[in-house]
């Protein structure tokens, strides 16, 4: 009392002094909590926005645009980052430094497989871009701002250059090629790309029983490789050997009461690596110098160009190099009649090498 008594003849109000010592004590206590939980957030922001589920967050991104390409990114960064460096896929993504990326595509690179090693590279650097350019590009999901990426460390990996493939089959190899195609999906698969001048495998496989035009045996593809945020419409009016084929799998898919085109139960579409274990089996068999379907398909437009199509046609037929000022603003003509006419001709050089016999072009001239 007589210490109270003091204090108030100091002029301290004793009741505030001891509001004051507890909102003081309170006020520590709420620090450390804060402290606390700002090294919880902290330590999340480290488990969670890693460079793994960056690359997983590019991949949707991928899968969302409808990218064919989506699955082989998930592929190749699983192997060649996930698996073969955990430790620095576990590092937060905007701490993943350059020495550790030429770390992991020199790795890929040195086992024997620059192409994987400069794919690799590729989707680093788009994954590092997107999450780069996410905070201010309303395309790009909201979810890769948190990764708080500031720079691309894959800026300072030069590109890997691709080597250009040279190897083409001769018409005995092709011969060799067809005799051992036969009534199996994957075999017509096989089949119907060549048919249809070396479609792409992958976008062959995506197509649907509604895809093929019965009535024009049209057949209908979708290109979504490259930067195009939609994928291109890619007509063929086939030839009658492929459009004989086209019309068998869409009376197969039918009776399996399936929309897929390529599927072998129904239910899911043909496997796409299936098609090309086949043509490596094929080739194995033969005993001859390895081929795989991107040698068939420079096969087929070698053979094109050798038979006098244009540059032109050829690009529009196999789909490549479709893009500048001029192709996406200004040609809207579609090259049905020049691919429908290649078409014919193919198939008929085809005739020739499996046959061996020259096809005849001599026209019967009937009199009125």
């Amino acid at each position: 009392a007589r210490r109270l008594q003091t204090t108030i003849d100091q002029g301290t109000d004793p009741r505030q002094e001891k509001r004051e010592r507890i909102a003081a004590v309170e006020a520590k206590a709420a620090a450390v909590v804060a402290a606390a939980e700002a090294i919880r957030i902290a330590q999340e922001k480290l488990e969670r926005y890693t460079l793994r589920t960056l690359c997983e967050a590019y991949c949707d991104l991928l899968q969302a645009r409808g990218k064919p390409s989506a699955r082989q990114a998930r592929s190749i960064l699983k192997v060649h980052v996930f698996e073969a460096h955990p430790d620095i896929a576990a590092r937060p993504a905007r701490d993943v430094t350059s020495f550790q990326v030429a770390a992991m595509v020199r790795q890929t690179c040195e086992a024997g497989r620059e192409r994987a090693a400069g794919v690799l590279r590729s989707y680093l650097s788009a994954a590092f871009a997107a999450g780069k350019k996410a905070p201010f590009d309303p395309s790009l999901p909201a979810a890769m701002i948190p990764f708080e990426i500031e720079h691309n460390p894959v800026d300072a990996i030069p590109a890997i250059a691709v080597r250009a493939g040279n190897r083409t089959l001769s018409a005995d190899e092709l011969r060799a090629y067809l005799a051992e195609l036969g009534d199996e999906l994957p075999d017509q698969a096989l089949l119907l790309a060549l048919l249809a001048g070396g479609q792409r495998m992958a976008q062959l496989l995506r197509a649907k029983v509604s895809d093929y035009d019965t009535d024009t045996q049209t057949l209908r593809l979708w290109d979504g490789k490259g930067k195009r945020k939609a994928p291109r419409e890619h007509l063929l009016q086939l030839a009658p050997r492929a459009a004989e084929l086209a019309a068998r799998l869409v009376a197969r898919a039918e009776l399996l009461e399936t929309t897929l085109l390529f599927s072998t139960r129904g239910a899911v579409p043909l496997d796409e690596t299936t098609p090309g274990k086949r043509a490596a089996a094929i080739s194995a068999g033969t005993g001859g110098e390895p081929f795989n379907l991107r040698d068939i398909r420079r096969t087929c437009e070698t053979m094109l160009a050798g038979m006098g199509i244009s540059r032109d046609t050829r690009a529009q037929l196999l789909s490549h190099g479709i893009s500048g000022v001029q192709a996406t603003h200004y040609d809207r003509h579609g090259y049905t009649a020049e691919k429908r006419a290649a078409l014919v001709a193919w198939e008929a050089r085809l005739d020739e090498i499996q046959t061996g016999k020259l096809a005849s072009n001599v026209v019967q001239m009937h009199s009125a």
